[in-house]
C-alpha cells in the first residue's frame, strides 16, 4: 500500500507544487506586463522627438548606401584616383565617461572619424583617427597598413604602420593637416555628420524598444 502511494506521489505533482508553478507564472506575467507597457511609452516619446533639419554631405562627399544600418563608413568621394571613406562615431561610444569632463551635451559636439584613403594599385591604405568639432579637425593618428576588409575602429596592426603623431615635429603635422584639408575632411563635415548620427541614433534606439518588447512577447504556446 505504501508503495502504491509513494508512486502515486512521485507520478503526479502534488497540489502545492501546483499553487506554486501558478503563483510563479502570475508573478512572471505580470513582470513581463510591466515591461512591456514601459517599452511601449519609451517607444512612444522617442517616436515624438523632433528630428533635427535635414542637412546634406558637402559636395563631392556622398552617403553609402545602407550606412545607417550597420557601423561601417558613411560617406565617400573619389580624390584624383584616391578613394576615400570616412566613419563616424561619438567618443563617448568608444570610451564612456571619456568625455565627462567637457561642457558638451552628452559628447555630441565631439565627434571621432576614422579617415581611409586607398588607392587602386596600393594594397596598403592610408588611415587617420581625428576628432571632429564645429570648429576644428584634430589629429589622433595616421598610419599606412593594409585596407580593412571589414568595418571598425580599433584594429591591431599586424606590422609597424607608423610613428606616434605626437612625436611628428610641428611641421610635418601642419602638412597631414593640409593634406586632409585638400581632400574635404575639415570642419565643414561637421553639421552633417552631427545630424546623421542623431537619425542613426534615433532609429537605432526605436527598433531597441521594439526587438525587446517582441522578444518579450514572444510566448510558447505549450507553455
Amino acid at each position: 500500500m505504501w508503495r502504491k502511494l509513494l508512486a502515486g506521489a512521485g507520478a503526479a505533482p502534488g497540489p502545492w507544487r501546483m499553487i506554486a508553478y501558478c503563483r510563479s507564472t502570475s508573478v512572471s506575467s505580470a513582470v513581463d506586463s510591466m515591461l512591456l507597457r514601459s517599452l511601449k511609452e519609451h517607444y512612444l516619446e522617442v517616436s515624438k522627438m523632433t528630428p533635427p533639419p535635414k542637412v546634406s554631405p558637402p559636395s563631392p562627399f556622398s552617403i553609402l548606401k545602407d550606412a545607417l544600418k550597420n557601423n561601417g563608413p558613411v560617406l565617400k568621394r573619389t580624390y584624383g584616383e584616391e578613394e576615400i571613406s570616412i566613419s563616424v562615431t561619438r567618443l563617448v561610444n568608444i570610451v564612456p565617461g571619456g568625455d565627462g569632463d567637457d561642457d558638451d551635451d552628452d559628447g555630441i559636439n565631439h565627434l571621432f572619424l576614422h579617415v581611409t584613403i586607398s588607392k587602386p594599385r596600393s594594397k596598403d591604405s592610408l588611415h587617420f583617427l581625428c576628432a571632429l568639432y564645429p570648429d576644428a579637425l584634430g589629429i589622433h593618428s595616421v598610419s599606412l597598413r593594409p585596407e580593412l576588409t571589414s568595418s571598425g575602429f580599433v584594429v591591431v596592426p599586424s606590422k609597424y604602420s607608423g610613428p606616434c603623431y605626437q612625436d611628428l615635429d610641428e611641421r610635418m603635422r601642419a602638412a597631414l593637416h593640409s593634406y586632409l584639408e585638400e581632400r574635404g575632411v575639415d570642419e565643414g563635415l561637421y553639421p552633417f555628420l552631427q545630424t546623421w548620427l542623431y537619425v542613426k541614433d534615433h532609429r537605432h534606439l526605436m527598433n531597441w524598444f521594439k526587438s525587446v518588447g517582441t522578444f518579450i512577447n514572444d510566448r510558447n504556446p505549450s507553455t
